[in-house]
């Protein structure tokens, strides 16, 4: 073919895939700027997070809870011992005999500080607290899953003196 030749006419089936690719790039445009934009938005609220201290726990935060802790209504007795920079807790409780204690936890939810206490023993085959601290009245408040019954209790434990 001659440089100033004509070229022959494009068939129907060449037409369409040369209108597809023609649509897909700027499809494919659009596609890349929204992920991109999207990233940049959850980057922003985690860097807001980290600034603002949302979501970090630090050792402070927590040490003012560990001591003894009683439910006013059975005298039931929750001790919360060794606690490590990561929310790690060693806890206790007692009713008034010990129970084992098989798992314990601190996190910080938003501006809460929360304590979860499961309880593994005989008559406790897995009840659990979920307690929420409220530093204005220094008690922990919550709910306390009894297990046995499959019945959940609020409850609240103020600093045993």
């Amino acid at each position: 073919m001659t440089p100033h030749a004509r070229r022959p006419p494009i068939s129907d089936k060449e037409d369409k895939m040369m209108t597809s690719r023609r649509l897909m790039k700027p499809a494919i445009g659009w596609a890349v700027f929204f992920l991109v934009a999207i990233s940049f938005i959850v980057s922003s609220h985690s860097a807001a997070q980290e600034a603002s201290g949302a979501g970090k726990s630090t050792l402070s935060d927590f040490k003012h809870l560990k001591g003894k802790w009683q439910r006013p209504d059975g005298g039931y007795i929750l001790e919360l011992k060794q606690i490590g920079k990561d929310g790690s807790l060693k806890a206790a409780y007692f009713n008034p005999r010990s129970i084992n204690v098989s798992r314990a936890e601190l996190k910080r939810r938003g501006d809460k500080l929360t304590v979860f206490v499961e309880l593994r023993d005989v008559n406790y085959p897995g009840s659990r607290y979920n307690l929420q601290y409220d530093p204005r009245l220094d008690r922990l408040t919550g709910t306390y899953f009894q297990a046995v019954h499959g019945e959940t209790y609020n409850v609240e434990f103020s600093r045993f003196k």
